[in-house]
């Protein structure tokens, strides 16, 4: 597998993320992460397709006043390495890379705070490594087994993402998909600041079609019987899911069904925001997990 590192020089200045860069080598691929504030809470919050921990940069400075804060960039996206070649990713590399950080870092009493692929494979790390977790807090997601019917909208997303491969730009579609105001153009090009050029987008190339849209598509069996193993899940969970997703906006109530400790949580709605609400609505989320935490304190 050949291994791309995007240039430190592509980070300078970002507006808004000016936090410490930590690394850690899982197997063959260097990853970064975010880690700021300290306490016995640990909030791990994990970005999407084709977003990296810039989309969490409202969220981390009022989290990491009261606990401690991680956010990793998966391989492909962020600070993260890259493999140049679409085939090198599939849903079990992502998997085994996150799991690998949080094995490796040794994190405990997590209160997973997730959106897009990070909950996809959050839920499913979650799921199976229950022991390590203390908190779900699930954000525009979804667990495909592939044998339901997927939403048009998806299904279009994902022919373009194919169509574009490569060439998909990627602070433009960011920008895309915010309702409440125009995106900065130096907000934009955070955004595609880890791919200096083509060659670095595989990773956010592949990733739409990796969602199984078949029951024997890698990924397929391990979110089935994540979605079993979360459905008999007593620690809290909180849904927010916001009015202004077309793609993933409707599995608010698929969530709140399957998860039985989510409804004793307030029904919460994130209104004028989109499919990236960290981006929109970054301070008014952190807001509501910090109460989360408040009112779920660890037995």
């Amino acid at each position: 597998m050949s291994v791309l590192r995007t240039p430190d020089a592509r980070f300078h200045n970002l507006p808004g993320y000016d936090f410490a860069a930590h690394y850690i080598d899982i197997g063959d691929t260097r990853m970064h992460y975010v880690d700021e504030g300290e306490g016995a809470e640990t909030i791990l919050c994990l970005h999407g397709e084709p977003t990296w921990s810039y989309l969490y940069r409202r969220m981390i400075p009022p989290l990491a006043d009261r606990h401690r804060v991680l956010a990793p960039d998966m391989v492909g996206f962020g600070k993260s390495d890259k493999y140049a070649a679409l085939d090198d990713y599939s849903f079990h590399l992502h998997y085994d890379k996150l799991v690998g950080l949080v094995e490796a870092l040794d994190l405990t009493n997590i209160t997973l705070v997730c959106q897009d692929w990070g909950g996809s494979l959050g839920l499913t790390i979650a799921a199976n490594h229950g022991d390590r977790f203390a908190r779900l807090v699930v954000l525009n997601t979804f667990l495909p087994t592939g044998e339901e019917k997927i939403s048009e909208a998806f299904m279009q997303w994902r022919a373009f993402s194919q169509k574009v491969g490569r060439r998909m730009q990627v602070g433009r579609l960011v920008a895309q998909t915010i309702s409440s105001y125009e995106l900065p153009a130096d907000v934009i090009a955070a955004y595609d600041a880890p791919f200096p050029d083509d060659s670095y987008k595989a990773g956010a190339a592949v990733f739409p079609s990796l969602a199984p849209i078949a029951p024997e598509m890698a990924g397929a069996a391990e979110m089935k019987a994540a979605r079993a193993a979360l459905s008999r899940w007593r620690k809290p969970a909180q849904v927010m899911f916001s009015d202004g997703d077309p793609i993933l906006g409707g599995a608010a109530n698929f969530f709140r069904r399957l998860l039985p400790t989510a409804g004793d949580q307030p029904e919460i709605t994130i209104r004028g925001a989109g499919h990236f609400l960290q981006e929109e609505k970054g301070e008014e989320i952190a807001g509501h997990v910090l109460a989360f935490i408040e009112r779920t304190p660890a037995n």
